[in-house]
């Protein structure tokens, strides 16, 4: 076993969430993945207010490689990206990668992304070679990867995938962002100097269901296109501006017919099928705008982002052999 190192080269962040079912093979498969790279890593796990046995497997995992083993509690669920960059604040890594632990990236691939940093690239992302989901999913996953790419200016092919590296830079850039609402791979993206994509390989799940539901999907690309670009609220100020043109042409076309035709009922239900949807338009324009009002709202506030319970640790200094330090706190990430 080897000894901690303050600063190691790799520091792996999984976020987790309701997980037991898969995390004694993803323990089987992670460390014997990262022992064959040969360098020093460290491993933070960040448990997102489980309500299952996953805490009692982390610990239990944290006794056993003391020495590599990092485990970040939160007090509650705040979700995916928060965890990871909870886990980010954590690390001590130059290269930085993240995983699911539901093992559908395999982790054996985090050598090729560790390699693709080497070559002196600071955000390395993935392609999954064939997705292992269903129709649906990867068909709407495909055309929102679309939309955001011609709204945010932000070329990432799959984002769905969170088998991602990151260099250190990129990495301390991001623990000083303080969006309450954000999406960590286009962050990311926002500060890398030389990024670049690599094709990975993908399984099925290995145990358990996805913890994303249609309405998760949903709301994080709301949270993707609404924290990355102003687009949508230019589209609608210009659709409005075309709408109010379009209006007065009517208005003057209908009262020529008036005066001229005189009094007609034809084309009344025309008109309510115009007006309705004129009427739609305007509702989901309100509702985009409330959306954004919304992220402003949440971050006005300046409520804590997550709050970290409790961190198990090992202290640089201690031997394997001696009891473990156990770091308990209570720490609210702030966004100043």
């Amino acid at each position: 076993m080897t000894a901690l190192l303050i600063n190691p080269e790799i520091s792996v962040v999984i976020p987790i969430y309701n997980e037991q079912a898969g995390l004694a093979a993803l323990f089987a498969r992670l460390y014997p993945a990262l022992d064959k790279l040969g360098s020093a890593y460290e491993i933070v796990f960040v448990n997102d207010g489980s309500r299952d046995n996953s805490v009692s497997l982390l610990a239990e995992q944290f006794r056993k490689r003391p020495d590599v083993t990092r485990v970040v509690l939160f007090n509650g669920n705040y979700g995916q990206h928060m965890a990871i960059l909870a886990g980010f604040e954590a690390a001590r890594g130059e290269i930085m990668v993240t995983l699911d632990a539901d093992l559908q990236n395999p982790p054996e691939e985090i050598g090729n992304l560790v390699a693709k940093i080497r070559e002196g690239y600071d955000y390395v992302g993935s392609i999954r070679r064939k997705r292992q989901d269903s129709a649906w999913r990867t068909y709407a996953s495909k055309a929102m990867n679309q939309l955001r790419e011609r709204i945010t200016n932000i070329k990432i092919t799959d984002q769905g995938n969170m088998l991602r590296a990151y260099g250190r830079n990129v990495v301390d850039l991001m623990n000083q962002c303080c969006e309450v609402n954000t999406f960590v791979p286009a962050l990311a993206y926002r500060f890398a100097r030389n990024p670049t994509e690599i094709i990975v390989e993908h399984e099925e799940r290995a145990a358990g269901e996805s913890k994303y539901s249609l309405y998760s999907l949903i709301r994080l690309n709301f949270d993707l296109v609404t924290g990355f670009s102003l687009v949508p609220l230019q589209f609608y100020s210009m659709l409005g501006m075309a709408m109010s043109l379009f209006s007065a042409i009517m208005v003057v076309v209908l009262a020529y017919r008036r005066l001229v035709v005189g009094v007609e009922a034809d084309g009344v239900f025309t008109l309510f099928a115009v007006a309705f949807f004129f009427m739609g338009v305007i509702l989901f324009g309100i509702g985009l705008l409330g959306e954004y009002v919304g992220r402003i709202f949440q971050q006005v506030r300046a409520r804590p982002r997550y709050v970290v319970q409790t961190i198990l640790q090992q202290k640089p200094g201690e031997h394997a052999e001696l009891p473990i330090s156990v770091e308990k706190r209570s720490v609210a990430r702030h966004h100043d």
